[in-house]
């Protein structure tokens, strides 16, 4: 399984003040948001009951650092940072490393390095343990944290384990403020800073694992059902995505299905809560049309003029689309949902939800750690980058299909889904990833004919990250951020970090 990392906030969230001797009692200090409003954080509790705040959810089983910076005498927090930690120790140093200097590096480029860093080790006990066991264990993570920032000239100046419902401090020994036993954890929301958040209108969603189940298949009868609509599925399109003129119209009728579902979802009456949302969408997505739509969207091309619904009045039914597609890829049919969990994080990177956006991003690399749209936009997103250079190439692309439209197509050239000129070759359909698992590969059949053929005139692949052969939204992301996300060994990250 792979780990990715997660960067999230680009900066200014927070100040530490520096006193000329610091005392474990007057630590800190966080401005909150907006410049009016400032909130004191002094004791390591207060700390602690921060990081929700300051990542927008509770982070689970999660390593978790804040940059801080100097600013007119003052600290500040800056960006930060999460990875899962990984289940083997023998990958802690490789997981730390990664982080810290992904962060520092990071900051650098932005030109506000780190001065100063506060680490977070977040845990629940497993089966016979307590808090202060995880605790435990985590102190040579710690450690290694503290020595990876102390390399780069970055102090950690507070490490806490979260754990239990409560917390302990790697940095103090002082038994009257940070006792052995550790210290319970505020109730939710009671705090100050919980105060001037809600004031501020920031909102805490509750963990990743709520927002991972959003996202997720649901092991039910319902998947059997679905499977027999895929495989069925499977048997019909792959013999007409052989077929130039077929494959035409297989993406023809796969965005017609997306819009006409979609107009269903907008026009769906509200419900309350995340859930219940989620099963009002499922209830109004049929099984047939589900697979239809996770078939037709394996197309690259198809996908990226789907990619076009991305703001304003489409971008909330198309992203509750992308969901629920998502959690229709069940069993066999596991790594079709790359195509959706990206779609899924675009839109919702596009519309401004930054969160969202990486762990729907990081799942969709753990569908298929080649797919290459989803490593350019994880990578974009976690270095903090304007989506505004994507949406442009996909108004334009747009654009351009409407004007080919119009004019209509000559020359023996058509225009592509994905809204450019392109020979009346069509470009090899989607390839799948494993032979091992026999439905989903399906349409490996329509890749190993291709190539028989070797068409002469064919337009590249870019999902199997050979270089040169991205669409034009992928060479946006590319030229933005000239690398791949990193991954280390170990437990996924919940935040895709994602």
């Amino acid at each position: 399984m792979t780990n990715h990392s997660e960067t999230t906030g680009p900066s200014d969230s927070g100040g530490i003040p520096r006193p000329e001797q610091p005392s474990r009692k007057a630590l800190t200090s966080y401005e909150g948001p907006g410049d009016e409003h400032q909130v004191t954080l002094r004791t390591p509790a207060e700390l602690a009951d921060a990081l929700p705040y300051l990542l927008g959810y509770r982070p689970e089983d999660s390593i978790v650092l804040a940059a801080l910076r100097d600013r007119e005498g003052r600290g500040r927090f800056g960006g930060r940072a999460r990875l899962g930690i990984p289940a083997s120790p023998d990958d802690w140093a490789c997981a730390a490393g990664q982080l810290v200097h992904g962060l520092v590096t990071g900051g650098e480029r932005r030109g506000v390095r780190p001065e100063q860093m506060v680490a977070y080790l977040c845990q629940e006990p497993a089966r016979g343990e307590t808090g202060r066991d995880v605790m435990e264990r985590l102190r040579p993570l710690a450690q290694r944290l503290r020595v990876e920032c102390g390399t780069l000239d970055v102090p950690v100046v507070e490490a806490l384990c979260i754990s239990a419902g409560r917390f302990w401090s790697y940095c103090c020994d002082d038994e009257a403020c940070c006792p052995a036993e550790g210290l319970p954890m505020g109730l939710p929301g009671t705090s100050v800073l919980a105060a001037a958040a809600t004031y501020a209108g920031i909102q805490v969603r509750g963990s990743l694992s709520d927002l991972r189940a959003r996202l997720q298949p649901g092991e039910s009868a319902v998947a059997s059902e679905q499977t027999a609509a895929l495989d069925t599925a499977a048997k019909t399109l792959v013999a007409r995505i052989l077929d130039p003129e077929g494959r035409s119209e297989v993406a023809r009728e796969t965005l017609e299905t997306a819009e006409r579902v979609m107009r269903r979802l907008a026009g769906a009456p509200p419900v309350s809560g995340m859930p219940a949302e989620d099963l009002r969408d499922d209830h109004l997505l049929g099984h047939h049309e589900a697979a239809a739509l996770i078939l037709g969207l394996q197309d690259r091309s198809t996908r990226d003029r789907a990619a076009g619904w991305m703001e304003g009045d489409e971008a909330g039914p198309a992203l509750r689309l992308w969901r629920a597609l998502a959690r229709r890829c069940v069993g066999p049919y596991g790594e079709h949902a790359a195509a959706p969990l990206t779609l899924a994080g675009w839109v919702a990177w596009s519309t401004g939800d930054e969160l969202e956006a990486r762990e729907a991003l990081a799942m969709a690399l753990g569908a298929d750690s080649d797919y290459l749209f989803a490593r350019l936009l994880h990578q974009a997103c976690n270095e903090g980058l304007d989506p505004e250079s994507i949406r442009r190439c996909l108004r334009a692309e747009r654009e351009d299909r409407g004007g080919a439209e119009a004019s209509g197509p000559d020359d023996g050239e058509r225009t592509g889904a994905a809204g450019s000129r392109r020979s009346a070759e069509p470009s090899p359909a989607p390839r799948p990833q494993s032979g091992r698992r026999r439905r989903a590969r399906a349409l490996g059949s329509v890749e190993s004919t291709r190539r028989r053929a070797k068409p002469q005139n064919r337009e590249p692949r870019p999902d199997d990250g050979r270089p040169g052969t991205q669409s034009r939204a992928e060479r946006s992301g590319a030229g933005r951020t000239g690398r791949t996300c990193s991954r280390t060994p170990g437990k996924p990250a919940e935040g895709g970090g994602e």
